[in-house]
């Protein structure tokens, strides 16, 4: 019974060890998931945890694009636009918490998100709250910076339709550049139509898209 005692206690530091070690390894993980500026899920991330809820029960896919980014970036210099990217993305998490949502960081000055609704005028209601959270001003060092957004939003219901996490973002994409040609906040689809002329699967004129005219998705 001793040697088995013995056993157990000189077990003990290495077995506590190796779970150290496993908890490190699994922060390191993660981390190197989340976008290093705004800590938010990356586009991969996004994409694994969005698809798991999309089955789960009626949501809404959400497309975030800034206003006028570059042009905070060409007179107010980099920092400037970095100190609104962290800003929105501060934003965004704090949005998600309220409304049960995945956010991610795509690239640049867009981001994608994924929340539950239950009606459209639900959808409505977090459209308006997020435009409201997104659109104050950023301060940083030495001035402040009006910020305001373009949001394109879709809903979905898996118990009643086959949703795909790739044609939502992109009809939510549709609705987004709706919304800046019209200089609103905000534009949801309500339904899952195409609308606009795709390239290899990008809305047309979008980058990444090149050559002739678009073919109707």
């Amino acid at each position: 019974m001793s040697e088995l005692l013995f056993a157990a206690a000189a077990g003990a530091p290495m077995a506590a060890g190796w779970s150290v070690h496993a908890l490190r390894l699994t922060r390191r993980i993660e981390s190197a998931r989340r976008d290093p500026l705004t800590g938010l899920w990356t586009r991969d991330a996004f994409t694994e945890r969005a698809e798991r809820r999309l089955s789960l029960r009626p949501v809404a896919v959400y497309l975030v694009d800034l206003n006028r980014f570059k042009q905070i970036n060409d007179t107010h210099g980099h920092a400037a636009g970095d100190a609104v990217i962290r800003a929105t993305g501060r934003r965004l998490a704090e949005w998600a918490v309220d409304h049960s949502a995945v956010v991610g960081r795509l690239g640049g000055d867009e981001f994608a998100a994924l929340a539950p609704v239950s009606s459209h005028a639900h959808l409505t209601e977090t459209l308006h709250r997020l435009s409201e959270a997104l659109e104050q001003p950023v301060e940083t060092v030495d001035r402040v910076l009006d910020v305001s957004a373009s949001i394109g939003a879709v809903g979905a219901n898996p118990r009643t339709e086959q949703v795909v996490l790739s044609e939502l973002l992109r009809l939510a994409d549709e609705q987004m550049y709706r919304a800046k040609r019209c200089e609103a906040p905000w534009s949801n689809a309500l339904s899952l139509e195409k609308e606009c002329l795709t390239v290899h699967g990008r809305r047309a004129g979008r980058s990444g898209t090149y050559g002739g005219a678009g073919v109707a998705a």
